[in-house]
């Protein structure tokens, strides 16, 4: 089953992060592709990077296995996500998670980029995420 967001979600978070430019990227891709995850990072992938997406191995799973070893285990990180999960229409938390992993997981993660990230770990929860999603 692949993980999503609604129409619906995508218009309130893209309301919350409206003065976030390098979320736009995001949403709009997300909205291109019916709020599917996989899909819009590895356009977003593409895009930002000029590289292809190819073969059978996953570039979306395999960012999200170095995201699990680098956030799961960031007390830091956890802690402002869980902040924000207490107060989900606050901007500058969201924008604090996106600008987080673009910085701690080690990638060269654009923010577009992040953005699809921490959308979909806001949407299976970072507990979730870090103890149950590994195919």
């Amino acid at each position: 089953m692949t993980t999503q967001l609604t129409s619906a979600e995508i218009q309130e978070i893209q309301q919350i992060l409206k003065d976030y430019t390098p979320a736009q990227a995001a949403f709009t891709t997300l909205e291109k592709y019916n709020g599917r995850f996989d899909t819009s990072f590895d356009e977003l992938w593409q895009e930002k990077t000029g590289i292809e997406v190819y073969g059978n191995k996953s570039l979306w799973e395999s960012t999200l296995k170095i995201l699990r070893e680098e956030l799961c285990g960031d007390d830091g990180f956890r802690a402002q996500f869980q902040e924000y999960t207490k107060n989900p229409t606050s901007a500058p938390l969201l924008t604090g998670l996106i600008v987080s992993v673009t910085t701690l997981s080690g990638l060269p993660l654009d923010p577009a980029i992040a953005t699809v990230i921490v959308l979909y770990l806001i949407k299976v929860g970072l507990k979730i995420f870090c103890e149950y999603t590994v195919p």
